[in-house]
């Protein structure tokens, strides 16, 4: 009778800590791209790792936080806002190192204040380390960019243009 007690509150048990670790990778996204967004690049380079590397499927490998850092600020700084798809967030743990996190966002002009439909979109994963009690971005993979599609079909194929 033990073990079936046991079984029947396993998955409540699991789905409060996939729940919790849910909220805290959401919260370590938003105050990331909060801080992309209003170009606070010393909280930006507080969530990363020192040894980052960071993929792009147009730009290629960045390697180290500093390098990051330093693109956000030449590219990014007042001429690009990043929104989160609503409800395409996943995160995913990962045991032994942190979590898995997934998503689509849209990135455009910072003076719409809001990405509309026909945004740029683009997908990511994104690995978080619970590294000495710190949450900390180790590696990024940013890929299936599009310019000007819409999210009509959003997930999983938005790469129908926008007319």
């Amino acid at each position: 009778m033990r073990t079936l007690a046991f079984l029947v509150f396993l998955p409540c048990a699991f789905a409060q800590k996939t729940d919790e670790l849910f909220k805290t990778i959401s919260d370590l996204d938003t105050a990331l791209f909060d801080a992309y967004n209003k170009c606070d690049l010393e909280k930006f380079a507080s969530l990363l790792a020192d040894d980052l590397e960071f993929y792009h499927d147009v730009t290629g490998l960045s390697s180290g936080a500093q390098s990051t850092v330093d693109a956000v600020k030449q590219n990014i700084c007042g001429k690009v806002h990043r929104d989160l798809v609503p409800g395409t967030l996943k995160v995913y743990p990962l045991k032994g190192y942190g979590a898995v996190e997934t998503g689509i966002h849209l990135f455009c002009d910072p003076k719409l204040g809001k990405c509309p439909d026909g945004s740029g979109v683009g997908r990511f994963t994104m690995l978080w380390e619970f590294r000495d009690g710190v949450w900390l971005l180790t590696r990024v993979i940013s890929y299936d960019h599009c310019n000007q599609c819409s999210l009509a079909n959003a997930p999983p194929d938005f790469r129908k243009p926008v007319r």
